[in-house]
């Protein structure tokens, strides 16, 4: 009776599982955009998860030197303590993020009407070099002269046709761009806010999930649990820190390179260098790409200068300054790496590609340990000791 009976569970539950799954299938854009309308909802709160999770080693630092100075400081004087060094924190944040945006936007502004004063130049300079170039060439420089008439017929017929139905949508577009960036503002001031509420409490936070993972689950597995999370943290806030620390100290490098040659708006060129540096592996070209391109309309050579520039700074980053401060941070192979890259990269955006690295070492780990606890299962602890002094001897 009892093995019907459970043959009976097991089959009502793969139907239901069935059931489930298809309805999840025919229903999956309802899903996805109910899902995303959470997420919007959510932003501000995701954005001081986030904001509190960076922060917390910075707040745990200033709390200990702060305690140094106050080891006999009583309870109210303790939370007044972990109160300054959270503000501390908030203060050290927002002046980052000011910072950096008060050098981006004036800079952006100055390289947008520079590139629109120079195109008209450079297009008369290359004009007249093609003409120069078909001198000896009748056929193809009058087919060049009838390109370029109707070229310039064109562009006159798109600034002169409907030009208040394009003011209006360029308008239009503006405004929708604006209400998006003061969107973001608001979730950064939210998200702040939300942040330190997460830093004050974030004790609390923990030893209410140390209670739930021990009411929940066996105390064999509350403790696999809680080493792998610890795992998790040790991973995600050793990588991402070290990375934030790694990319500030290259923009700076790169803001001294920059400044000492000349170049043109050597604090953007920096802050964008710095900020896709945090990107790994194709970071330093995401950045380099752009800034190459605005330094070719102004001066070819500098342009040629700043890759020769770029190339030398990544090899420091990436031989002495990166090992430095990284270590072998993931324990994962630049195999692997590329592969969380390109995977997350293209599920996630940037934040994929930023956060997938470390995201994959964990994945990783847990499969690791599940196959040694095969192998070690099969009595084959051999075959454990091969592969580590093989491939991972240090």
């Amino acid at each position: 009776m009892k093995r019907y009976l459970k043959i009976g569970i097991t089959g009502a539950a793969i139907l239901a599982s069935g059931i489930l799954c298809a309805f999840v299938l025919f229903k999956m854009p309802v899903i996805i955009s109910v899902l995303k309308g959470i997420t919007e909802i959510l932003k501000p709160f995701l954005y001081g998860v986030v904001f509190a999770y960076l922060l917390a080693p910075l707040c745990n630092k200033i709390e200990e030197k702060l305690f140094q100075f106050f080891p006999k400081a009583k309870a109210k004087a303790r939370r007044f303590i972990c109160f300054i060094a959270i503000v501390i924190s908030l203060c050290v944040a927002i002046a980052v993020i000011w910072l950096i945006i008060m050098m981006i936007i004036p800079q952006v502004w100055d390289s947008v009407m520079k590139i629109i004063q120079m195109v008209p130049q450079k297009l008369i300079v290359v004009n007249n070099w093609i003409e120069h170039m078909l001198e000896n060439q009748p056929e193809l420089q009058a087919y060049f002269e009838e390109f370029s008439s109707q070229a310039e017929s064109n562009i006159d017929s798109l600034l002169n046709v409907d030009t208040i139905q394009k003011v209006q949508s360029i308008i239009n577009s503006l405004s929708v761009q604006l209400f998006g960036v003061l969107g973001v503002v608001k979730n950064i001031f939210l998200g702040l806010l939300i942040s330190a509420y997460l830093l004050g409490s974030r004790k609390l936070f923990g030893a209410q999930a140390g209670l739930i993972l021990h009411g929940v689950f066996s105390d064999k597995w509350a403790k696999i649990i809680e080493e792998e999370i610890r795992y998790t943290d040790k991973m995600f806030n050793g990588f991402l820190v070290g990375k934030i620390i790694d990319s500030a100290i290259i923009g700076l490098l790169c803001f001294a390179g920059t400044s000492i040659m000349g170049f043109e708006a050597p604090a953007f060129i920096s802050v964008i260098i710095g900020i896709t540096n945090i990107i790994p592996f194709f970071g330093p070209f995401i950045g380099a790409i752009p800034c190459g391109l605005l330094l070719l309309l102004e001066n070819p050579m500098h342009c040629l200068y700043f890759i020769i520039f770029i190339f030398v700074l990544q090899q420091l980053d990436g031989n002495v300054i990166g090992p430095k401060i990284l270590g072998n941070t993931t324990g994962v192979s630049s195999f692997w790496v590329l592969f969380a890259i390109l995977l997350f990269g293209g599920m996630w955006g940037v934040v994929g590609m930023v956060i997938g690295v470390p995201l994959f070492a964990v994945i990783y780990d847990i499969i690791r340990k599940l196959v040694y606890r095969g192998l070690r299962k099969h009595k084959r602890e051999s075959m454990i000791t091969d592969y580590e002094e093989k491939y991972h001897k240090s």
